[in-house]
């Protein structure tokens, strides 16, 4: 299971703190060691949208489909996903959850390769893969690229790293705000405080 980031706007809180003056009409540019405090002013007014002309983009990768079927629900990221309709599944990974037992989570593996080889079974009888991925686990590891603005990941950060947020994607945002707090903490560190420590 890895968190990767790949990309980030240059001086993300230099950007932001240029877009809030653009709607103030203020030259008073702060010395870089007030940005943060500046950013946490419009944060606390809800003045959000300066925020959005900071992107990130993220490598996603050995985490379940099911992790990335909430994840995609906040659609206002850009989202390229490793397909089942043109990639082969033959021996997928996949991800067990933690709190099984042992036993438990031997019968976990032996219920995915049940799975496997009725994967490979509609393959050989010559359906698509396309249609093959219907009898596919939710378990299934996948690898997922995301990009979103500085205001829509405090909002995926809000919802998703909480204690009552299920632990698979807790764990990834959790992650990802680790990076960006380091990027631009003066977006990001209150949520850091709230969450990481």
């Amino acid at each position: 299971m890895n968190v990767s980031l790949l990309s980030v706007t240059n001086g993300p809180e230099q950007l932001i703190e240029r877009a809030a003056r653009t709607c103030y009409q203020s030259s008073d540019m702060a010395i870089p060691e007030k940005t943060s405090d500046f950013i946490q002013k419009l944060i606390g007014m809800g003045h959000e949208t300066p925020l959005e002309h900071a992107y990130a983009s993220f490598m996603i990768t050995g985490y379940s489909r099911s992790m990335t079927h909430q994840l995609v629900r906040h659609r206002l990221m850009a989202v390229s996903q490793k397909s089942q309709r043109y990639v082969k599944e033959n021996d997928f990974d996949y991800v067990t959850p933690p709190e099984l037992s042992d036993d438990n989570t031997e019968e976990f593996a032996s219920d995915m390769k049940i799975i496997q080889g009725m994967y490979k079974k509609w393959l050989d009888k010559g359906l698509k893969k396309e249609d093959a991925r219907f009898v596919l686990p939710n378990a299934c590891a996948t690898e997922i690229m995301i990009s979103a603005n500085f205001r829509e990941f405090r909002h995926i950060f809000n919802i998703r790293c909480t204690r009552h947020a299920q632990w698979e994607i807790r764990n990834v945002c959790m992650k990802m705000l680790k990076e960006l707090n380091q990027v631009a903490p003066g977006v990001f560190n209150d949520l850091a405080d709230k969450f990481l420590s």
